[in-house]
Parts: structure tokens; C-alpha cells; sequence
């Protein structure tokens, strides 16, 4: 997709105050509005204009877009980086007076219905006082054993010359066992405050960063499990890690790569034992190399005695 480069589309610098924005807004609006302008494209300027206000104006959407950066143009293309907006604390009011489907696919990926800028449900706001919301990337290890954790997010603010910038609200996080990816964790009181002093609740989404060993599908865990070839011939038992510690895994005789041995409750504990994800593995067959004369010979040998074509199934 292409970048939207917002404070072009405006005419306004990066550190313009709010009312600079607002008024810049106001003028570009009137003169291209489809109902009176008589510019060429007036209406796709005047769709690129409220997209561009609508981030711009509220100080939460503008803060996740400028730590992207200043270095994209205007046009380029652009993929978001994975989970750019976690440890943004937003109120969660969704689009004002905006639908997200009728702005540019830059404006849907970044602040459309998967992210954290996402419209939340109405039933979490009590009276005067607003719930809060944000994204946190936690490791696997916290969701396996549970944990305690210090979190900082960054709450937008706008300062005393109308500029937006962000400040630091750490947090004690009880990270609760088992907790998988797009749950949350609610932290009572720590929301926004009312007019009558009642404070709103704050709503962790979770994800998880990346493993070095697994992937993370709702419970569920894969781990690519190398083997040799005579492990896969012969059949074997082989030692494979879990995030519990590492177990006996039984490689049947005649195995492949890519087949799949599930371990039954080694993924992420459910609330009971049949709730548990599993890990899968998958076998990845591993050839050594010929780095020796005496594998060479070896690797010789196999190919005069052993009548194997691989690919047979190919009829070539």
C-alpha cells in the first residue's frame, strides 16, 4: 500500500499546534469541497483532507503516526511494522463522525477495525468516567507460568502550545496464566478520570513477541524439529524442547519431512488439562554434509547400493 504523508496533505509542518491544523483544514476544505470547487479533482483532495484531519486532529492517532517517522514520501510504498501501535494508551472512542472503509487502504491498515485505534464496545464506558485502552506484546513464557511485569506506555497528551507529545505511564502488570493472544487484562481504576473524580478501567490486549523456537496460534504452538536421515529411516527417539522442559518425542520408522507429531497438552494451559493447546512438531529432515572423505565414501556407497529415486513421482 502507499504511505499517506498527512502534514503534506495539509500544508502544515510536523510540529504544528492542533489549531494550526484545525484552521489549515478549514480553508483547504472550503476551497475544495465538491459542491463548490471548480478545481480539477476536488473530490478525491477534499476524501484525502478529511482522512488526513481525521488523524491529525485527535492527539491519540497523531502520536501513533508521527513515531513512524518523518523519512517516508507521500506515495511510497509502505508496509506498517508488526504491532506498531502496541504500548499506545488511547481512550478507545473510535472514528469521530469517520468510517474507516471509505478512506485509503493506508488509513484501514493503520486505524481500520484490526487495530488498536479500532472503534471498542460501548458497554465498557461507565458514566463520566472512560475506560482506556492499549496493546502490549508480552513473552510466551509470561502466558505459560504466569508473571508480574513493569509496563510503560505512552499516553498523547496535547502541551501548553497545542503540540502533541507523549508521556510515560508505568504500570505492575499481573500477567495471568494462560492468557492468549487478543485477550485482555483489566486493570480496575486505572482508566481515565470523570468529572465526579471516578475513574475509568484500562483494557491490556495481549500479544505475544516472537520466539526464537515457536509459533503461536491461539494455544496451539509448532516447533520445527530437525532430524537425520537415518532417524527418519530407522524411526527414533529424539529429545525436543517444550516450554515446560524438554521431553521424549518417538519419530516413527519410515518418517518425512513436514509430517507432524502432535505432544498432546504442551502448548498453552487452558483452565482444565483438556483445555490445553498442544505442541505440534514438525519433522524437518537434515542432511550432513560431505565434509570429510570418509562421509564422501559413505555418501558414494548409499548411491551404488541403495535403489532410491526421489523422484519418481515425477515420471521424468
Amino acid at each position: 500500500m502507499e504511505y499517506q504523508d498527512y502534514y503534506e496533505t495539509l500544508g502544515v509542518a510536523r510540529n504544528a499546534a492542533q489549531d494550526e491544523i484545525k484552521r489549515a483544514y478549514r480553508k483547504l476544505a472550503r476551497k475544495y469541497h465538491p459542491d463548490v470547487s471548480k478545481e480539477t479533482n476536488a473530490e478525491d483532495k477534499f476524501k484525502a483532507l478529511n482522512e488526513a484531519y481525521e488523524v491529525l486532529k485527535d492527539p491519540e492517532k497523531r502520536a501513533a503516526y508521527d513515531q513512524l517517522g518523518a523519512n517516508w514520501q507521500n506515495g511510497q510504498e509502505f508496509r506498517p511494522p508488526p504491532d506498531w501501535d502496541t504500548n499506545f494508551e488511547f481512550s478507545g472512542g473510535g472514528f469521530t463522525q469517520a468510517d474507516a472503509s471509505v478512506f485509503s487502504e493506508f488509513f484501514e491498515q493503520m486505524f481500520g477495525g484490526h487495530s488498536g485505534f479500532r472503534q471498542q464496545d460501548q458497554t465498557t464506558y461507565r458514566g463520566p468516567a472512560q475506560d482506556h485502552h492499549a496493546k502490549i506484546a508480552i513473552d510466551l513464557e509470561d502466558s505459560i507460568h504466569g508473571a508480574s511485569r513493569s509496563l510503560t506506555l505512552q499516553t498523547p497528551y496535547v502541551n501548553p502550545q497545542g503540540q502533541v507529545r507523549t508521556k510515560p505511564h508505568v504500570l505492575n502488570v499481573k500477567i495471568p496464566k494462560g492468557i492468549c493472544a487478543g485477550q485482555q487484562i483489566r486493570l480496575k481504576g486505572q482508566g481515565a478520570e470523570g468529572l465526579n473524580g471516578a475513574k475509568g478501567d484500562l483494557y491490556l490486549e495481549v500479544s505475544f513477541n516472537p520466539h526464537r523456537l515457536y509459533r503461536i496460534n491461539g494455544r496451539e504452538l509448532e516447533l520445527d524439529v530437525p532430524i537425520a536421515p537415518w532417524e527418519a529411516a530407522l524411526g527414533a527417539t529424539v529429545k525436543v524442547p517444550t516450554p515446560e522442559g524438554a521431553v521424549n518425542l518417538k519419530v516413527p520408522p519410515g518418517a518425512s519431512t513436514d509430517q507432524r507429531l502432535r505432544l498432546r497438552g504442551r502448548g498453552i494451559p487452558g483452565s482444565g488439562v483438556n483445555d490445553s493447546g498442544n505442541l505440534t512438531a514438525i519433522l524437518k529432515i537434515v542432511t550432513p554434509p560431505a565434509g570429510t572423505d570418509a562421509v564422501k565414501t559413505l555418501y558414494e556407497q548409499m548411491q551404488r547400493d541403495i535403489p532410491f529415486n526421489p523422484r519418481e513421482a515425477l515420471g521424468v
